[in-house]
């Protein structure tokens, strides 16, 4: 893999990999990248995807459910899961 499709994904968020991914997706639908290229901007594509989900995942185990009480009033908090 190239030094472009290597670069490291710590910083980059969410949207800026999305947006990334996305332009990658357009390049490859219209078909006008040399064959190298192709291979190498898919290859970087997958890494943004990856990125992606684990950045999902971890935002899926931050959220939490409120707990009320018979009042309806909050109590505190817990997984949303319930785990």
């Amino acid at each position: 893999m190239s030094d472009a499709v290597t670069a490291d994904l710590t910083g980059y968020s969410f949207e800026k990999a999305v947006a990334e991914l996305e332009s990658i997706v357009a390049r490859l639908e219209r078909g006008d990248v040399a064959l190298d290229e192709s291979i190498a901007i898919y290859e970087r594509g997958e890494l943004l995807k990856k990125h992606c989900e684990q950045l999902l995942s971890a935002a899926e185990n931050r959220i939490e459910k409120i707990r009320l009480d018979r009042a309806g009033k909050p109590t505190g908090v817990e997984p949303l899961d319930g785990a």
